[in-house]
């Protein structure tokens, strides 16, 4: 009888895991060669460019569709390995049992609207002189509202009553920063969760929810 090597087998979960949610992991592939990117580049220069592929006031009123898709592709703070965890949680789980289009239409709705509505609350406190004309260039880039969006869906792959659980912890995640002087961003984050739950028409005939009571229960026997 033919023994399987443990690290082999172990290799090849990874790998089928992996294949399993293709978009996750490209996406993330591809945020992990432009945070290397960002860490050879001088701190003035990485601001400045940046900044270009930003979704802030300035270049939103430039060029939209642009900022809006370049901005989904660097990460704020130059940390890859937090974002890696988090997608592995999260998008990973959400494509898999989304399928790949639907996953993404989360994705892109989350990011858009969210970048949209929350700039334009900030163009609002700007005209009422709430908030100084120079934060029409604040660097605002990065994934989250797409992975704000994603654990918004999410509460519909977990069984009742541990979907409410696992929403009550989302939003109070989202919710807490809004208590205390919020920011557009903060905002901005906590309109992609609501965004991700308003995409609930996307996982119908998605399966069976998920039961975490199921699981350990099969764990055990």
């Amino acid at each position: 009888m033919t023994r399987v090597n443990p690290l082999r087998r172990g290799l090849g979960a990874v790998a089928g895991y992996v294949r399993s949610a293709p978009g996750t992991y490209v996406w993330l592939a591809v945020l992990f060669v432009t945070t290397v990117a960002v860490h050879h580049m001088s701190p003035g220069f990485e601001q400045h460019f940046l900044r270009r592929r930003s979704t802030n006031i300035h270049e939103l009123s430039r060029t939209p569709l642009r900022v809006l898709v370049t901005s989904a592709m660097w990460i704020d703070g130059g940390r890859w390995l937090p974002y890696a965890f988090l997608y592995t949680v999260f998008h990973a789980p959400a494509e898999r049992w989304l399928g790949t289009a639907r996953w993404l239409l989360v994705c892109v709705a989350a990011h858009v609207l969210a970048s949209l509505v929350s700039e334009g609350l900030l163009l609002k406190a700007i005209r009422d002189g709430i908030a100084p004309h120079s934060a029409a260039n604040t660097l605002d880039i990065g994934v989250s509202y797409a992975l704000a969006g994603v654990v918004g869906v999410l509460t519909y792959r977990i069984a009742a009553p541990w979907r409410y659980a696992y929403l009550a912890v989302a939003a109070l995640v989202f919710a807490l920063p809004l208590t205390e002087a919020p920011t557009f961003t903060d905002i901005g984050h906590f309109l992609a969760l609501l965004i991700g739950l308003a995409c609930y028409p996307l996982t119908r005939g998605r399966g069976k929810a998920w039961n975490p009571k199921e699981t350990l229960t099969a764990l055990r026997g």
